[in-house]
């Protein structure tokens, strides 16, 4: 059997190829074939003389889980989340404790209050990958050993980390017996306009991208019924005020008052200095 490897690729990144000519210790290229059949002589690195990755068997490709993949690389984890999003429609995947989610930019029916109660009392383990199953460890922990816990929402601009961080909250004023007509999902997402307009910006990746971090605290009782919520937040990008680059903005609350007042009325704004402020 034909070992298969990946190969970089200017467009595609990474392409797969069959090994069609054993390898010998000192040889300078691999004599491969692409899978439109093209033939061709990969050059090894002489300074590294590095073979290329090799391919995971096709019976592991689409796991759930990354950890289970016989070679772990960047080609085998790029090509295996693609299996999953594009192949089985899939966005969640897990690798180790660690869940990845690929951004559909859309909404997807994965949401509601069914999902909810069947990811509710169970073993994340023994469920699909979800952020609802993270939220659901996090509650059960919390539930179990009387200590606070964490979820780290982290990613690049426009990966959703907001969208994420909105389901899991949603998911504990579900699962809980919070009081009152609205929910803490519902009361922290009311304060998100405010936020947005004084720590949000446009960038070349996403038309309301954060520029701030934020530290979301939920509340519980003995009950572990949740009574408030409390949101900070860290690290703004101030810099961006008083400077941009060409295709960037400015924080959004300035596009709004340069565009809803008279700019020619003197001593209508301020600027402050950015070194002494």
């Amino acid at each position: 059997m034909r070992a298969r490897v990946w190969l970089p690729d200017a467009v595609e990144v990474w392409k797969s190829a069959d090994l069609i000519k054993d390898y010998a210790p000192g040889d300078l290229t691999l004599s491969v074939q692409l899978e439109d059949g093209t033939v061709v002589e990969y050059k090894l690195d002489p300074r590294t003389n590095n073979l290329p990755p090799l391919r995971n068997p096709n019976i592991l490709v689409g796991k759930n889980d990354l950890t289970s993949l016989s070679y772990l690389h960047e080609p085998a984890v790029l090509h295996n989340l693609k299996v999953r999003f594009i192949v089985s429609k899939l966005i969640y995947t897990y690798c180790g404790i660690v869940l990845v989610a690929i951004n559909p930019y859309e909404s997807l029916p994965i949401y509601d209050a069914d999902i909810i109660n069947a990811y509710s009392g169970q073993n994340a383990r023994d469920m699909d990958p979800h952020i609802f199953a993270v939220a659901e460890k996090a509650y059960r922990q919390m539930a179990r050993d009387e200590r606070n816990q964490s979820i780290i929402v982290s990613g690049e601009s426009g990966a959703g980390k907001t969208v994420s961080a909105k389901y899991a909250m949603r998911y504990f004023a579900t699962v809980s017996c919070s009081s009152g007509d609205t929910s803490v999902e519902e009361r922290v997402l009311a304060s998100n306009p405010i936020m947005e307009a004084f720590g949000n910006a446009k960038t070349t990746r996403n038309d309301n991208s954060s520029r701030f971090g934020k530290y979301i605290e939920i509340g519980f009782d003995r009950k572990y019924c949740i009574i408030g919520a409390n949101m900070r937040t860290y690290l703004l990008e101030k810099s961006r005020v008083v400077f941009q680059v060409i295709v960037f903005e400015n924080i959004f609350i300035f596009g709004v008052l340069r565009y809803r007042q008279n700019w020619s009325v003197p001593n209508c704004f301020y600027l402050l200095s950015s070194t002494s402020q």
